[in-house]
């Protein structure tokens, strides 16, 4: 996994027959269980929940949720993004993001947002790096877990006529 070298990373859909490869990589990657709400919307997602498969070894995923926007319009919650230790750094969190964006862009998305912990600096940047801005904070959002707030974290993306 030298620097320089071309990592090859596959990307595969989440249905019911590999969702425990999600379930697993949420058990190791993130402090909290989640719900079978959060597997269903993952899984309704379609294209914007992506596994990261590393030479055949799943290390990494994004799951995202559509949702309405008042005044209409669809938008994607990052409900998570996660890569695996030993493989953060060689471009698999980015591979996965741009997956997302590439796919909000041809579906029109208007806008992609999540919640992002005000310590996580290191994803902070990240987002960052893609365009993503800061645009709220939320005192105590997450139970259990300090420092409880959030930063939204979100990017709009420019709406062709017809879709106005």
């Amino acid at each position: 996994m030298g620097a320089g070298r071309e990592v090859s990373v596959s990307l595969d859909g989440v249905r019911d027959k590999n969702l425990m490869q999600l379930k697993k990589l949420n058990t190791v990657l993130f402090p909290v269980r989640y719900s079978d709400k959060y597997y269903a919307d993952a899984i309704a997602s379609g294209e914007f929940t992506k596994l990261a498969y590393y030479s055949d070894i799943c290390v990494g995923a994004i799951a995202c949720r559509l949702e309405k926007k008042e005044g209409g319009g669809m938008r994607i919650y990052i409900m998570t993004l996660g890569v695996l230790a030993p493989y953060r750094g060689i471009g698999i969190g980015s591979k996965l993001l741009n997956h997302v964006l590439d796919m909000c862009s041809k579906q029109n998305m208007c806008e992609i947002y999540l919640h992002v912990q005000t310590n996580n600096e290191d994803a902070i940047k990240f987002y960052k790096k893609f365009g993503f801005e800061i645009t709220d904070t939320i005192q105590n959002y997450y139970i259990n877990i300090e420092p409880s707030d959030c930063y939204v974290v979100s990017k709009s993306f420019a709406q062709s006529e017809a879709n106005k």
